[in-house]
């Protein structure tokens, strides 16, 4: 047998990291290229959306899927309202200095990592996916008697992650409509271009910083909701998203949001096929390299503008 089935369910995999990378780096794309700001918390609010959802999935109780489904509103909503909390209260009161609100976002990761720790505890702890159905990888090969469909023994896939790479999809979807085809994107894209200017026509441009970092903080949870019952929630697992979502922002393009999406797309389908092929250390070893070579060639990104 060739290592096509292989390749097939290392891509599958490298997909699934690629959906969760996409809307954790969209959420990270979104408060840089409208608000200016490096959030260097976000990875702990991808933690608290893994967190928050374990504990509402244990609290809800009965089949699986209600806790699920439940985790799916709840925690993105609660992770969104303690980063609008964090904006009003810290990064406001710094007039979203750049410099001031890398420092002051370090302190709020180091915060929201302990203040987990006491609470949640140093376990890792799974949440249960709603439906898990095994599917099997088929596959068709050449042989002596002509093409043939078969079931390599052993490989798979989950309904489950499946559901994940089109949840992902469909809410990529949903932000690239509100940025473009609403009245609140074209209020953040204003925002965006010009702030002075957006203040001039009485645009609220400190309420919209603090619905865009809450709308970043909430796809990065939603991310780790879906995630949760493939991974484990774990008070120190936002240190890898926060890595992985600035890789794919520096590549696609700060504040680019096609870029960022194509990205992590790249960035994920070679992860998954460079782990089981090899190691995932190789795989983290080359996305910095090519982050080197980026920022060396072209330092806004392959799809980001040059700065005038």
């Amino acid at each position: 047998m060739d290592f096509g089935p292989y390749i097939l369910l290392a891509s599958l995999e490298g997909a699934v990291t690629a959906a969760v990378l996409a809307l954790t780096a969209v959420g990270l794309s979104l408060v840089f290229g409208v608000m200016r700001v490096v959030n260097i918390a976000h990875g702990e609010f991808f933690m608290l959306g893994a967190v928050i959802a374990w504990w509402v999935a244990q609290s809800m109780g009965g089949h699986p899927a209600v806790g699920f489904a439940a985790a799916l509103v709840i925690a993105p909503l609660a992770v969104a309202a303690i980063a609008v909390a964090a904006d009003m209260t810290i990064l406001k009161r710094l007039d979203y200095d750049p410099e001031r609100t890398i420092v002051a976002t370090i302190g709020l990761l180091y915060i929201i990592q302990q203040v987990t720790l006491m609470t949640y505890g140093p376990d890792a702890r799974p949440v249960e996916a709603p439906f898990d159905t095994r599917l099997a990888i088929p596959w068709i090969e050449r042989g002596e008697g002509g093409w043939q469909l078969y079931w390599p023994w052993g490989l798979g896939t989950t309904s489950y992650k499946l559901a994940v790479i089109g949840a992902a999809g469909a809410v990529l979807i949903g932000v690239w409509l509100l940025m473009s085809r609403t009245r609140i994107g074209l209020v953040m894209r204003a925002t965006q271009m010009d702030r002075d200017m957006a203040l001039a026509f009485a645009i609220p441009v400190e309420k919209v910083y603090a619905l865009v970092f809450g709308l970043g903080a909430g796809l990065a949870a939603l991310g780790a909701v879906l995630i949760v019952p493939i991974q484990q929630a774990h008070y120190l697992m936002g240190a890898d998203p926060l890595l992985l979502s600035f890789i794919v922002v520096i590549i696609g393009g700060l504040g680019s949001l096609p870029g960022t999406v194509l990205a992590a797309v790249f960035i994920g389908l070679s992860d998954g096929i460079i782990s089981v092929f090899f190691s995932p250390t190789l795989a983290k070893i080359l996305a910095t390299l090519l982050v080197g070579m980026v920022l060396v060639f072209r330092p806004q990104g392959l799809f980001g503008s040059r700065a005038a």
